[in-house]
């Protein structure tokens, strides 16, 4: 794709992508294999034999572990070549961040050292911060961390309290607070904490080291699941740091932090493909041991929907996720042809794929909490027993639905956020979504299929895109901007439009392996993408309906539910056997090789 005609944040609901336009994971190359391979390797065996000890908080192993993933450069996938890093592009690091998710508390660990505990140093810092900083963060000589939430604040990250002064000789700002939920907390050297200057209303950033006075951390916090990451309360009382060390301008601590935090939504999708498929292979491999009534329980048509469902999410998801990267990646080069630096490039990039971020982060925490809730199903009671990994794995998968925004935040921004960009003309979504309006009244009672398998999936679609299209224009015109107040219809548009962009990202990724692989080998994908398809559908048509009967004035509701029938209709299709047909796949080969 050209460059400068790389699609825009939230442009995919209003334009159609093509598969030749989208990257899929059958495409990287040997560098970046090798580099997934290193990272499996470490894992194996690094972290995996000593999981127990790490959930332990033995002291001083998950520090040692993270210097010994600096020693091998896993700390510097993303970091600039110029400050000791190996300056991989977006996607690489995205693949690094999959693999790694199979870690457990480590990935948790890791994700918040490399991502927010480094991140806001290499975008924001001068030049004098990153080269004092970045090469220690990328050896592992440093360890990270990111100080933003606060007692009391919670989703509201511009409440906090924590205040920083300049002292009379203005050489050291004096700060006085507390963080909560530090993760690496514990053990971090680096912090970039977030502060209100004097009677500011926004926050500024500064970048404290461990042993500047005035710092005290809390014991470590007793958690439901990720028990082997560290996580502390951290108090700041008259704790000097110099003025140099203020990262970015005064005021622009709320911008770096939302940035931040929106990478962070894009990594957590990322996270939870190797922690699914992790899940997922332990939950076959279970249920090709495990025997009940003198036959193996993966014999059993129920544990076999089960399975399947496993891998139709997980590979939905995975799809999804570097379906944006490489979106990412195309906006970071126009960016950078357009005159940016790089720092500025990536920062532009991720933060233009906010929408895009937030409806995965959402799609991807409650795709693991489905596969490893159905994974300690499928061990029965064995699943509830801490011997087996898949009740680590359970309990680890909770926090992503609160980790980087609340879920019920993400959906917030997907719908609201796709919505204001459409009153700004950023996107046409209004005039497109006119255009769909006025077929209103006209919908047959099914959509007009071709008789092609691909082109009859892409008018399903584009159709589901139309439902959001056509709901939306009647949401505006009935709240005009009070609409954002209305938080169980944003979040109705938040799912449609979740489920249309999945939708879309399987079809065009099933699609290019339909030429890859070929028609043999492309038909458990087919089955993939119908299931997926058809329960899709559902979801869109009960969000669909529950939106109507919420905002429509009955006397107009027959039309809209008319269209709705049509618009979120799917091929008759046998699912059951589509299913068992992915389910015999994943058992013959006792692990997930999709």
């Amino acid at each position: 794709m050209n460059n400068k005609n790389a699609i825009k944040g939230g442009e995919f609901i209003v334009k159609e992508t093509f598969p030749a336009e989208v990257f899929i994971p059958e495409e990287f190359d040997e560098e970046a294999r090798m580099i997934a391979q290193t990272c499996q390797d470490f894992l194996d065996t690094e972290v995996i034999p000593n999981i127990d000890r790490l959930d332990a908080h033995e002291e001083g192993l998950m520090p040692n572990i993270l210097k010994k993933a600096g020693e091998l450069g896993l700390l510097g996938i993303s970091i600039p070549e110029e400050y000791e890093g190996f300056g991989q592009n977006f996607t690489t690091s995205m693949l690094v961040a999959d693999t790694l998710g199979a870690g457990y508390a480590f990935s948790v660990a890791y994700s918040a050292d490399t991502g927010i505990g480094t991140l806001p140093i290499m975008y924001y810092g001068n030049e004098e911060q990153k080269q004092k900083y970045l090469p220690n963060l990328a050896s592992g000589e440093y360890l990270g961390a990111y100080c933003l939430t606060e007692p009391g604040a919670g989703s509201d990250a511009n409440s906090g309290k924590t205040k920083a002064v300049l002292n009379e000789a203005g050489t050291h700002y004096i700060l006085n607070g507390s963080k909560m939920w530090i993760t690496n907390g514990g053990f971090a050297d680096i912090l970039t904490v977030f502060a209100k200057i004097d009677e500011d209303r926004i926050l500024s950033a500064f970048i404290v080291e461990r042993n500047f006075p005035g710092i005290t951390f809390n014991a470590e916090e007793n958690k439901m699941g990720i028990k082997g990451s560290s996580t502390v309360q951290i108090f700041f009382n008259d704790c000097e740091v110099p003025v140099e060390n203020l990262l970015g301008n005064r005021g622009d601590g709320f911008r770096i932090a939302l940035n931040i935090l929106n990478l962070g939504r894009i990594k957590l999708g990322a996270n939870v493909i190797g922690a699914s498929k992790t899940a997922i292979n332990q939950s076959v491999q279970y249920a090709n041991e495990r025997k009940q009534f003198r036959t193996l329980i993966s014999n059993f048509p129920a544990v076999k929907y089960k399975l399947a469902q496993q891998v139709i999410k997980a590979f939905a998801n995975e799809t999804a996720v570097y379906r944006m990267s490489k979106n990412v990646d195309d906006a970071v080069n126009r960016n950078i042809a357009n005159g940016m630096d790089k720092g500025t490039a990536n920062v532009e990039a991720q933060r233009e794929f906010v929408i895009e971020a937030a409806l995965i982060k959402v799609f991807g925490s409650e795709m693991l909490d489905y596969i490893v809730d159905e994974g300690v199903q499928i061990h029965g009671g064995m699943g509830y027993s801490a011997e087996t990994l898949i009740e680590r794995g359970y309990r680890d998968s909770r926090i992503n639905r609160i980790f980087e925004g609340t879920n019920e935040i993400n959906r917030n921004v997907t719908g609201d956020t796709l919505i204001k960009k459409g009153l700004k003309g950023e996107i046409p979504l209004f005039e497109e979504a006119a255009k769909i309006a006025d077929y209103l009244g006209k919908f047959p009672e099914n959509p007009q299929f071709k008789g092609d398998y691909f082109e009859d999936i892409s008018i399903i679609v584009k159709n589901f895109k139309a439902v959001f299209l056509l709901l939306v224009d009647a949401a505006h015109k009935k709240f005009g901007k009070k609409l954002s107040r209305e938080q169980e219809i944003i979040f109705n548009f938040a799912d449609i439009i979740m489920e249309a962009y999945v939708s879309e990202s399987l079809y065009l990724r099933i699609n290019r392996l339909q030429e890859i692989k070929g028609e043999e080998a492309g038909k458990i994908y087919k089955d993939m993408l119908n299931v997926y398809l058809f329960d899709s559908s559902n979801i869109i048509y009960k969000q669909g309906l529950e939106a109507i009967y919420s905002f429509i004035d009955e006397a107009d509701q027959e039309k809209y539910i008319n269209a709705l029938r049509c618009l979120s209709k799917v091929k008759s299709v046998n699912v059951k056997e589509a299913r068992r047909r992915i389910a015999d796949k994943l058992i013959e080969d006792n692990k997930f090789q999709f």
